[in-house]
């Protein structure tokens, strides 16, 4: 008789499925830059990885779409940071902490996929079916945007206030992101960036919601006296 798998199998199973699909994503981002989309093939992003072109199908609707785990981790870190965004740190201090801790820890693979989510981005401004694949994540970051402003400020999620502010913030999240990336493919900084890119950032999301969302909560804890 058939046996249902364990959870712990079942996370495995997922795991590998997630690892799975971002060894493919890279690779057909990879492809996408270098070649054009027009000119990559599923038979030739198969290739590259080394698994048949009907595996790819089962993991992928279309050949375009295999962009979308490289593009959806570029903007993971981000929503990350804010879910652990404490409520008595402001918006700026909070980045800044988080950012260099990622330089940091950030390793070489990690890095290398940071910049193949960049070149999608910029890829997404001639290639309607990468700009897809871009706005799918950036809709994901609104929706993840909603959660996280909603408990900052106590309201639901179905707030329109809550709504509203997440849509502002998510849009200026997606508009900085473009400019930064089209920036560093070409090894400059925009005026506008010069100096500090954490308070740019945060200065944008604040301008955005109309200053709702950006400011310290709380005092800072306390550190008790020995």
């Amino acid at each position: 008789m058939d046996t249902l798998p364990s959870p712990g199998a079942a996370g495995m199973s997922e795991r590998r499925r997630h690892r799975l699909r971002l060894e493919i994503s890279r690779e057909a981002s990879r492809l996408f830059w270098e070649h054009g989309v027009a000119a990559t093939s599923g038979d030739r992003i198969a290739r590259a990885v080394g698994l048949s072109t009907r595996t790819v199908w089962r993991h992928f609707r279309s050949k375009e779409s295999c962009a979308e785990p490289i593009v959806t981790q570029g903007v993971e870190w981000e929503m990350r940071m804010l879910r652990s965004w404490p409520r008595h740190l402001s918006l700026e201090d909070h980045l800044a902490t988080e950012a260099t801790g990622y330089a940091r820890a950030a390793d070489a693979v990690e890095q290398a996929d940071t910049l193949l989510a960049i070149r999608m981005i910029r890829l997404a401004d001639h290639e309607p079916a990468i700009r897809t694949a871009w706005l799918m994540a950036c809709d994901q970051v609104e929706r993840e945007m909603t959660a996280i402003i909603a408990k900052r400020l106590g309201l639901p999620a179905t707030d329109l206030d809550v709504r509203l502010h997440a849509a502002a913030a998510s849009a200026a999240f997606r508009v900085v992101n473009e400019e930064l990336g089209t920036a560093a493919l070409r090894g400059t900084i925009p005026p506008e960036f010069e100096g500090d890119v954490i308070r740019y950032v945060a200065r944008a999301i604040r301008d955005a919601t109309g200053g709702t969302i950006g400011d310290a909560l709380t005092p800072p804890p306390t550190t008790p006296h020995h």
